[in-house]
């Protein structure tokens, strides 16, 4: 097989612009980068992506792998990417028999910059069984430690997701992107692309919302316990439970709230209650 050719197109994950605060100081600030990225599949044209532009062929390849329109690495013999002309060409030896018939159902998913899921992806059934991945309460907090010393482009500019890879406790990659479904589809990639470690990983960690689009993409990766400092949605709960995913929602400090959890989450680093609320829980039991 020829080797695969593949462009290094990084651009910075940031830029700077003159801003006036409210002492009327004119100052630099850095901000996230936001640039269009057009793919071409074997020369279809597939989509549109809004991103930093930090590592556009990871974020490229998973997209296409999330979709179900790229079916293995192997398979794929070209993606260069050229930022003059905003585009993305990626060649790959197998396309979907179903091709055009995917592409023509489109779902516009929640989250930032809109996500799309083609091809009634959300129904799908045929994923392959996960690992019922177990998880201890001390661990998860350890790994929301850990991950303090992530989040570079959020720290400097603000409007970005973050997404990790992890092996329980140890973060073994980290992706940024003005939206979670870039960042996770960019993680995607890098396994695909990298063979790294990050094969490895049992826990998918987000900022954003656990919403179905990203409950899917995590199963379609084989992990199958998903933590996010934010909330979730009806449907994200309902694949959950279809795809044998643990959610781990809200997670932040010491507070979690764990779903589809029973059997697979060791509470054994219980914290203290706040006096409020052991007041109002003695109170229901009286």
């Amino acid at each position: 097989m020829p080797a695969l050719e593949l462009s290094r197109a990084r651009l910075p994950a940031t830029t700077e612009i003159d801003v006036v605060d409210e002492f009327g100081d004119t100052r630099r600030q850095a901000i996230a980068a936001e640039r269009a990225l057009t793919v071409y599949l074997n020369k279809r044209e597939i989509v549109t992506l809004m991103t930093l532009g930090d590592d556009p062929e990871a974020l490229v390849v998973g997209y296409l792998r999330n979709q179900g329109l790229l079916r293995a690495a192997a398979d794929l013999s070209v993606v260069q990417v050229d930022w003059e002309v905003e585009a993305a060409v990626v060649v790959t030896g197998h396309l979907p028999e179903d091709l055009e018939a995917r592409l023509s159902t489109r779902t516009v998913t929640t989250g930032c910059g809109q996500g799309t899921v083609f091809g009634k992806l959300l129904d799908q059934t045929d994923l392959t069984e996960l690992p019922a991945t177990r998880l201890t309460q001390a661990t998860l907090y350890q790994l929301l430690k850990n991950l303090n010393a992530y989040n570079e482009t959020y720290r400097s500019a603000g409007a970005v997701h973050g997404c990790a890879l992890c092996r329980q406790h140890d973060v073994l990659d980290f992706v940024e992107d003005v939206g979670r479904h870039n960042a996770v589809d960019t993680l995607a990639g890098r396994q695909w692309l990298q063979q790294a470690d990050s094969a490895d990983a049992d826990i998918f960690y987000t900022t954003g919302r656990l919403t179905s689009e990203m409950v899917l993409k995590v199963a379609q990766m084989g992990i199958s316990v998903l933590v996010s400092r934010s909330g979730v949605t009806q449907k994200g709960v309902e694949l959950a439970e279809r795809f044998g995913v643990m959610l781990i929602a809200r997670a932040k400090g010491k507070h979690f709230q764990a779903i589809n959890a029973a059997g697979r989450l060791s509470l054994d680093a219980i914290p203290p209650r706040p006096p409020r609320a052991r007041a109002a829980n003695q109170e229901a039991r009286s």
